[in-house]
């Protein structure tokens, strides 16, 4: 099963280690799946820009981006490199660890969960 550690901007907010995590996940129903905030206004579906993340590492274990998902990126508060949408990196490996840093969400206007 694969590893996801969660850290996240706001500084006030502890890393978080999510163990046995299944192949074909993304990094957004992980989020879901174990209570960690993320927004989501479009429903998970790469409609909109509020499910951005950083890949920190890990990189190789997600889906490969898309061209849609690269356009939506754009529209996200302070898009970097690492940038990727959390609804569109699916977990291509069960031996993964990934590394994800989660945005500032108080920045955000969206859906909690």
């Amino acid at each position: 099963m694969a590893t996801v550690k969660f850290t996240f901007e706001d500084k006030s907010i502890s890393p978080v280690i999510i163990d046995n995590v299944e192949e074909g996940l993304s990094i957004l129903e992980v989020t879901e799946d174990n209570d960690i905030h993320l927004n989501h206004n479009c429903g998970g579906v790469c409609a909109c820009s509020t499910c951005h993340v950083y890949v920190e590492k890990g990189e190789d274990f997600l889906e490969e981006i898309s061209d849609k998902e690269e356009d939506f990126i754009d529209r996200a508060i302070n898009p970097k490199l690492e940038s990727r949408l959390g609804c569109q990196c699916v977990i291509l490996d069960s031996e993964a660890y990934i590394e994800i840093q989660i945005p500032d969400q108080r920045k955000i206007i969206g859906h909690e969960h």
